[in-house]
């Protein structure tokens, strides 16, 4: 089992957004300070919009966006569902495709917003961009991203992201290789503490929440 803490790590960011990057593979420009990914899974950042912050429009193309709110709200401008706004505990995923979408998301509070900034690369070029809102329910991992193609719920991929909000005491047990990232909390992994801020890449999990709260990021590969 092998950790990675945030608070090792320099900050930057960019307009209204401060982030620390924990993954971001050498495929898409990483160095040595941070790992490579799993999967088609390359880049995690554990974010601050700056109060009443924004990125500003950008775009992107071929990449899976997925961003998780952590705390705040966020109001989303763009080419897809465009004042759409986001709460904590909710999570938005946007698949640009070859299609490509824009986006600003904007912090619209004087307090500022934390949230995980994910990406993945798509399996196949060429598709059309799509817009997906999903709302994390207590004690519950719920899988937001990854799939095969005869559903709609998810966009389909071999790269799974789990996500889920677990209560004290609460039990996680999976065989396989998974990354695995810790936030607002503390939880025990294969017998060692690991708290908010921690990447963990690691060969089968045995978690138990020790904290009254979790938020937990799992990203896995399913093969067929």
């Amino acid at each position: 089992m092998d950790i990675l803490h945030r608070d090792t790590l320099p900050r930057g960011g960019f307009a209204g957004l401060k982030e620390t990057r924990l993954i971001h593979d050498t495929r898409i420009g990483g160095n040595t300070e941070t790992w490579n990914g799993i999967g088609n899974f390359v880049y995690l950042a554990d974010a601050r919009y700056l109060p009443n912050g924004e990125t500003r429009m950008h775009s992107h193309l071929e990449v899976d966006v997925i961003t998780v709110l952590l705390e705040g709200r966020l109001t989303h401008e763009g080419s897809m569902e465009h004042g759409k706004s986001m709460e904590s505990q909710q999570v938005q995923v946007q698949r640009a495709g070859g299609e490509g979408f824009s986006h600003n998301e904007i912090n619209p509070d004087n307090s500022r917003t934390r949230l995980l900034q994910l990406w993945a690369l798509p399996e196949v070029s060429g598709q059309a961009a799509s817009y997906k809102l999903y709302s994390l329910k207590k004690n519950k991992l719920m899988q937001v991203y990854g799939g095969n193609k005869s559903q709609s719920e998810t966009c389909d991929s071999h790269t799974i992201i789990e996500i889920g909000v677990l209560e004290k005491n609460c039990k996680v047990r999976k065989e396989g290789e998974f990354l695995v990232y810790i936030s607002n909390g503390v939880a025990e992994i294969n017998g060692v503490s690991v708290v908010d801020g921690a990447l963990i890449r690691v060969d089968n999990i045995d978690l138990q929440v020790t904290s009254e709260e979790l938020h937990l990021t799992l990203i896995y590969v399913e093969n067929d």
